[in-house]
């Protein structure tokens, strides 16, 4: 378990470091199991290949008779083959002609002996067949007295190379019994000597072993390189997160090196941006809502500590203010109370038909006194009854907040003005004032929660910037549309849509 921790918190430069000395290593594995086991089975099979490609054309070209020593001459060159032509007659073949390209060397003679045995091994076989012919002690013998006398004036090093290669050498051998054109048959030999390998493959030995040194050298100098780039740029943004996570909403994600470090880098900008923002409309809501919890509790001590101390102040209208700013105060925190529950998902709503023309107009009923006492112009302007599926304490939640936000910033004539519309199925809701409007540069940070357009407070505007975030919440929930159109001077609209209930559709499944 030890060990385990302590390889979960490698920094992600050494988990690099090492993956890619890993791979290297894997390379240099593979490398070596194809020197040592592959390298030869994979040569056999090209040089047969190519043997019996060259050996096919200089069949035909003797069986047809045909430029048959021309065809001879330039494949074997092509292919390094030695060709031994025998004319067979009473039984016995009978050399012809030979040629050869093969170096010395490696060149395995056919003796007479042998091409009797191969004679009688493809007369056995029908005609044709191929096979590896492997040199024995006393062939071995003969060939390095050959190569000694060939090579008397030849690099005495190379005669030894040579002469140890003798020992292992192999040739492919192909055989055919053809008859000519003429009617005579012949006999045809053509061998080809595999490289003897050994020799070859301790070179590349040597080689590799010089290779490993030099590529294990490479590997660690651009694993170090190559894991310290990639790593830069993360590590860079880490320590930038880390100082984001202490509130320093100063720190700049910069970490440039490839897309996705760059993409990460400006999420993390935009949520810095975001939460510097957040921070201060905290703050800030604090301050409001400090603000007006004090007012109504200092109204509501105050009244009654007049009371209690002054005789004939037990009055109705003292007794009213007093109800009127508890009122205000439980109005405050419910508010408080339902954004957060809409805002965590806990209230589901609870859908039904319902009549949303009625639920205006009992909006409406709550505004009476304010239009009696203070002279205010509140009028609702619809041609129908519209029907919606929705909740209708929500929905209803919506239209308060929203006339009650243009009654506390209506002009100075005082109205407000509220209209009712469908189109296309859809009912459109829209709340105007005639106050002082919004600048455009505001209107998007209107809905949030903490946001208040107005910062200063006034006795006559009650609220803590939370009823548009509200109503938000809640429209959302809907899927409805919503929205604001508002110009400096004045006034604002704001509007929602939401789906319409046929009435007779309603009637038939009541």
């Amino acid at each position: 378990m030890k060990q385990y921790n302590i390889r979960k918190k490698l920094p992600l430069r050494l988990k690099l470091l090492g993956y890619f000395l890993v791979f290297g290593g894997i390379i240099l594995v593979v490398l070596w199991v194809f020197q040592s086991f592959f390298l030869k089975p994979l040569y056999t099979v090209s040089k047969s290949l190519k043997v019996d490609k060259g050996a096919s054309r200089i069949a035909r070209a003797v069986e047809y008779n045909k430029n048959v020593w021309a065809t001879v001459d330039s494949v074997a060159h092509q292919y390094t083959l030695s060709v031994y032509l025998y004319d067979v007659g009473g039984g016995a073949p009978t050399l012809a002609r030979e040629c050869s390209y093969e170096n010395i060397a490696i060149r395995l003679n056919v003796e007479y002996a042998d091409a009797l045995k191969y004679y009688e091994k493809t007369v056995d076989s029908g005609g044709k067949t191929n096979f590896v012919d492997r040199n024995d002690a006393e062939d071995a013998a003969k060939r390095r007295i050959e190569i000694l006398q060939a090579s008397s004036s030849a690099d005495s090093a190379a005669t030894k190379v040579h002469q140890a290669s003798v020992d292992e050498n192999e040739s492919l051998v192909y055989t055919y019994i053809l008859t000519r054109k003429d009617g005579r048959q012949t006999f045809l030999i053509i061998t080809s000597s595999i490289t003897p390998l050994n020799t070859t493959l301790e070179v590349i030995k040597n080689q590799m072993i010089l290779v490993s040194c030099v590529f294990v050298l490479l590997s660690l100098v651009f694993s170090v390189y190559a894991s310290r780039r990639i790593a830069k740029p993360i590590s860079q943004t880490n320590n930038a997160a880390k100082q984001l996570a202490k509130k320093n909403y100063e720190v700049d994600f910069n970490a440039r090196g490839y897309r996705e470090v760059e993409e990460l880098n400006d999420t993390l900008n935009y949520a810095k941006t975001e939460l510097a923002a957040t921070e201060k409309l905290q703050r800030e809501l604090i301050a409001n809502i400090s603000h007006d919890l004090r007012t109504p509790l200092t109204m509501i001590t105050g009244y009654g500590e007049v009371m209690r101390d002054l005789p004939g102040e037990n009055t109705p209208e003292n007794i009213q203010i007093i109800i009127d700013e508890a009122t205000r105060l439980s109005t405050l925190v419910n508010d408080l109370l339902d954004l957060s529950k809409l805002q965590s998902g806990a209230l589901q709503a609870e859908k039904k038909v319902f009549c949303l023309t009625d639920s205006v107009k009992a909006i409406f009923d709550r505004y009476a006194k304010l239009v009696e006492q203070d002279g205010f112009n509140i009028s609702f302007e619809s041609k129908e009854d519209v029907f919606i599926n929705a909740d209708e304490l929500r929905i209803s939640q919506v239209l308060y907040n929203l006339v009650n936000n243009a009654v506390n910033h209506a002009g100075e004539d005082k109205t407000v003005i509220l209209t009712q519309t469908v189109k296309d199925k859809r009912v459109r809701v829209e709340v105007t004032d005639h106050g002082e409007g919004i600048p455009a540069d505001k209107l998007p940070y209107i809905w949030d929660r903490y946001y208040k357009v107005d910062k200063e407070h006034r006795r006559g505007v009650i609220g803590s910037g939370l009823g548009l975030s509200i109503v938000k919440s809640i429209l959302d929930a809907h899927n409805a549309r919503y929205g604001v159109r508002s110009a400096v001077g004045k006034g604002s609209t704001f509007w929602f849509e939401i789906d319409a209930v046929s009435v007779k559709k309603h009637k038939n499944k009541n």
